[in-house]
């Protein structure tokens, strides 16, 4: 990240708006307007998911902030249907026969292909894998899926190697970035998982901005043709020595929003010390962390889904390696901007808000602090990987 961009959205920086959204704001502020059972239309609707759990434990994902399932195992099912169903919880899932024979249950509310395509694939036990997926066998799949409902976008989850060129579980195409902006025309919501705080490659452990990288090429890639969503690790997934810290995960989840990300999916399962599907309801400080991220989200939905104000504000980072990466909002009167630090390491940042005379309260949100600005401008401390949120008031008084 460039120090002392404006990253007042990747609309800005690539030319296009996010989709549902245009540059002047003068569409709704849902990005899923365009199919009639898709997600929510509401503007204070924020999709945040988690992947492949039971549907047995919806409800307690539910009281976490969760309000989507992306996949179920082996289905779906009727059975999976009806339990999701009965806790309101909606899913996109595979458009199997019992799919399709539910296609009128408002309990589905997207289409998805097989995760990963742009791996290697494995040819079977003991066999090792053969190439990835063809882009155009993707988009062919699009087009069929489409053509059975097309009242419901469809998602297309990618892996690593949005974010990291040198993935090697992509084989024969690692280094082959042209690839996804092919993959990407077969579907409606593009996402894609990295975790880099659990990673045991060098390239990538630790360095938490793979995720704001990878997310930042499928804004690109996509052009403001298909909604962008991507992953968020929370356990140690393959990792017996390291996961991410719950100040990790906030900066992952606020890094993907600020680079243009409109969905978030939670990647809950663990293999190590231990096989468990749903490993972030069995670490009750994790849990809690997630559920406060997720119910701040839900908060600023209306914010978030709000048209991005493009030049309103810009930062400066005092220690270069330390750059902070922003995005602007208006709404309801007050300009608010959303912060993150893109590197390890301690810094004062100074933002500047155009347009704003005079002296004005800041509140830091979620922080129970609030700081001064004088003609747009104000400073504050960031440390490793810390995100702050800001609401400017119209005036000191307010």
């Amino acid at each position: 990240m460039i120090l002392g961009i404006c990253v007042a959205v990747l609309a800005s920086a690539f030319g296009a708006a996010p989709a549902g959204l245009a540059p002047g704001g003068n569409t709704s502020a849902s990005p899923y307007v365009k199919w009639e059972n898709g997600p929510s239309q509401d503007a204070g609707f924020f999709p945040i998911a988690v992947w492949l759990q039971n549907p047995s434990k919806a409800q307690r994902y539910k009281q976490a902030g969760f309000n989507t399932y992306v996949g179920l195992w082996r289905g779906p099912t009727a059975e999976q249907l009806a339990e999701l169903k009965a806790t309101g919880m909606k899913v996109i899932c595979h458009q199997n026969k019992v799919a399709l024979k539910h296609k009128n249950d408002s309990t589905i509310v997207g289409w998805m292909h097989g995760d990963e395509p742009d791996n290697a694939q494995s040819l079977g036990a003991g066999k090792g894998y053969g190439p990835p997926v063809l882009p155009e066998k993707i988009v062919e799949d699009y087009y069929r899926i489409r053509e059975a409902d097309p009242t419901r976008p469809v998602l297309l989850n990618l892996g690593q190697g949005v974010a990291w060129d040198g993935w090697y579980g992509r084989g024969v195409r690692k280094n082959h970035s042209e690839d996804y902006p092919e993959y990407v025309k077969g579907c409606d919501i593009a996402s894609f998982d990295i975790y880099p705080a659990a990673h045991d490659k060098p390239e990538v452990a630790g360095n938490l901005w793979y995720v704001a990288r990878g997310v930042g090429r499928l804004v690109q890639w996509t052009q403001g043709r298909q909604v962008v969503w991507n992953c968020i690790e929370c356990t140690r997934i393959h990792n017996p020595d390291k996961k991410a810290t719950p100040h990790q995960v906030r900066c992952e989840v606020w890094m993907s929003i600020i680079h243009g990300s409109m969905g978030l999916i939670y990647f809950v399962h663990e293999w190590e010390p231990r096989f468990n599907e749903s490993a972030l309801l069995s670490d009750p400080e994790m849990l809690s962390a997630v559920t406060a991220v997720n119910q701040q989200i839900a908060e600023l939905a209306p914010i978030l889904n709000s048209p991005t104000a493009a030049g309103a504000a810009s930062v400066a980072s005092d220690n270069k390696a330390a750059p902070i990466a922003i995005m602007a909002k208006k709404h309801g009167g007050a300009t608010y901007l959303f912060a993150v630090g893109m590197r390890g390491g301690q810094t004062t940042a100074t933002f500047a808000v155009r347009g704003l005379a005079g002296e004005r309260t800041v509140d830091v949100l979620g922080e129970n602090r609030t700081l001064a600005s004088e003609n747009g401008v104000f400073q504050d401390r960031f440390a490793d990987w810390d995100v702050h949120l800001y609401r400017l008031r119209q005036s000191a008084g307010e």
